[in-house]
């Protein structure tokens, strides 16, 4: 999309984003365009997943206000690390892609953060994809270096998560389980997901790509796509959440992790991680690509790879194309 077409959505999506009826002869004024115009990105708006009411002789508004990104304000939030260089857009393909790009066009080695409102393609694990609506839930992509002789990122995906969990904690939500490799769930529904993605040479210097989806109010029509069940941050908590806020916690408690990780590996998040194991010693089966395998979950060992117990024997699987299931 032309970037000028972006600009002029994000003023609408400004103007409206208090939730109050904007007619469209009021949004056409404030932005110098005809209504026909303002009609096209309205039903842009709604294309990307927004709900918007129309009501003859109100005009439009949002079914809830909303709170868009803002660098500054995620940058600001930021307090215990020092705060990476963000970026805001208002829509891409997907966060990671987009970061991708920026670390390739760039001898830049600081670290580098990417979140957009609304992603066109965006990836979940196994090239599935992850429903995006606009403005609704938090995608962002994180940069990060493996040092050279640092530990074996097979861990990598399970610390952010763990880091996750800390920065919803943090945030007054406790209850929260984590799904091996990428889920973060509660009571069994999916509420978050992780995508990390890795460049570089084996025993040389990796640099990875960590890409989070949070659905902080994921709208019906849009949950209605999902095929698991799903929750949202904003059904949880009893109060209302700052998106911009939830960016930094997350943004933060990441970046903490990793550092925690580059020094001493998964080994030190091991019982962290246990402590929030949604299928710790449960039956499941194991999807190995075309095979399938059942036992007993055990846990995860001191790099991250999953524990499965059969016929007395303890055998380790790595990520890649291995999903995990209650056995039924």
């Amino acid at each position: 999309m032309h970037s000028q077409t972006e600009v002029r959505l994000q003023n609408v999506l400004t103007l409206m984003e208090d939730g109050a009826f904007h007619s469209g002869e009021s949004l056409a004024a404030s932005m110098n365009v005809s209504r026909a115009q303002i009609w096209k990105w309205i039903r842009q708006l709604e294309a990307w997943g927004l709900d918007i009411h129309a009501v003859t002789g109100k005009g439009y508004r949002l079914a809830s206000p909303i709170e868009l990104l803002d660098d500054a304000a995620i940058r600001t939030a930021i307090t215990r690390v020092t705060p990476p260089e963000i970026s805001v857009l208002l829509t891409t393909d997907s966060t990671n892609s987009e970061l991708a790009r920026r670390m390739r066009e760039s001898s830049d080695k600081g670290r580098q953060v990417v979140l957009a409102e609304y992603q066109q393609a965006g990836r979940g694990r196994r090239g599935r994809q992850w429903q995006s609506p606009v403005a609704a839930n938090l995608y962002l992509s994180l940069s990060w270096r493996l040092p050279t002789g640092g530990p074996a990122p097979g861990g990598l995906s399970l610390v952010v998560g763990i880091a996750l969990v800390r920065a919803l904690e943090n945030l007054g939500l406790k209850g929260l389980q984590l799904k091996w490799p990428n889920d973060l769930r509660w009571q069994g529904a999916k509420l978050g997901g992780i995508l990390v993605e890795l460049s570089g040479e084996a025993g040389g210097e990796l640099r990875a790509i960590i890409g989070v989806g949070l659905n902080v109010a994921m709208p019906e029509a849009a949950a209605r796509n999902i095929e698991q069940p799903l929750t949202s941050l904003q059904t949880l908590l009893t109060r209302p959440l700052s998106r911009n806020l939830l960016a930094a916690r997350v943004i933060e408690e990441i970046y903490l992790a990793l550092e925690q990780f580059g020094v001493s590996g998964f080994a030190s998040f091991q019982e962290e991680w246990r402590s929030h194991d949604e299928f710790q010693d449960r039956p499941v089966s194991l999807l190995l690509g075309e095979k399938t395998e059942t036992g007993i979950y055990r846990g995860v060992d001191e790099q991250g790879a999953l524990l499965l117990e059969k016929d007395g024997d303890l055998r380790a699987y790595h990520g890649g194309e291995v999903s995990l299931r209650y056995l039924a």
